[in-house]
């Protein structure tokens, strides 16, 4: 089965569509990400967690979302490397190749098998927001797994750029992480209502959880030196850095005189 599959990869026809194909989704994406940014910062956010509305369809537990919006970016990433053939992973298991596609996988083996059930409860979330999720996790996966399997080489050599992002990129995501369990056990059993979070990133930005995921993918990009990586980070910071500014102004008017005053939106000390 592998080998003939490798056989329709090898093919030159195929290899030229996808490569092509490829290439103007990795642009769009960069394209998409400032007009997303702008209209975000004009006000638009989407109708999940605390801005969550009626009028978007209908709603999935929380649960069932992030699980399955999740699970196409892990899966194609991994289906396309499989795809290529695995002999180059196992030649060189160590390469930076090697191990920037385990960090890829170990975010989403925590964001779609993880994190789901771990949330206590969670708001719905609507439909139409699920499905552009999904859509964007199928599109992300084939731009970094086509990237992984078929551009970056195999024996990927450790470079200063490669090891500082990859640091990054580690320090997000277990920041990622520190920030999702404050926010989980934010409320006691059987409270309601909303809570200032303390701690981790929360000591800096009102949005530590996306500030978080900024980095880490920002480290991504950085070590990979991929568009597709780029075009990812960016597209991340421009749709997560407006959410995040707009708790920030949630979070000031409703707690006024209690919000520490030094806490940034995104940007530690300077957004």
């Amino acid at each position: 089965m592998e080998a003939s599959v490798r056989t329709l990869m090898g093919d030159a026809g195929v290899e030229a569509a996808l490569q092509a194909w490829h290439w103007w989704l990795s642009v769009a994406m960069l394209g998409m990400a400032l007009p997303v940014f702008v209209a975000l910062m004009a006000g638009i956010s989407a109708p999940y967690g605390r801005y969550s509305r009626l009028g978007w369809g209908v709603f999935l537990p929380a649960r069932i979302a992030w699980l399955t919006q999740e699970l196409p970016s892990p899966l194609i990433f991994v289906g396309l490397l499989i795809w290529s053939g695995l002999s180059g992973f196992a030649e060189h298991p160590l390469s930076a190749r090697s191990i920037l596609a385990l960090a890829f996988c170990a975010h989403y083996a925590y964001r779609a098998f993880v994190f789901p059930f771990i949330i206590r409860g969670g708001k719905p979330t609507p439909l139409t927001v699920w499905a552009l999720s999904f859509i964007f996790c199928i599109w992300n996966g084939f731009l970094q797994g086509w990237s992984f399997a078929r551009q970056v080489p195999p024996d990927m050599p450790w470079s200063p750029r490669v090891v500082v992002g990859l640091c990054v990129w580690l320090l997000g995501w277990l920041n990622v992480m520190r920030a999702d369990s404050i926010l989980i056990h934010l409320r006691k059993p059987g409270e309601t209502g909303y809570k200032i979070p303390r701690g981790g990133m929360f000591q800096l930005v009102s949005a530590g959880n996306y500030a978080s995921e900024i980095m880490e993918w920002s480290g991504f990009a950085l070590a990979a030196g991929t568009l597709p990586a780029a075009a990812f980070a960016v597209f991340t910071f421009c749709n997560l850095a407006p959410r995040g500014h707009h708790h920030h102004k949630w979070y000031r008017e409703k707690f006024r005189e209690q919000y520490p005053r030094s806490r940034r939106a995104v940007v530690p000390f300077l957004w």
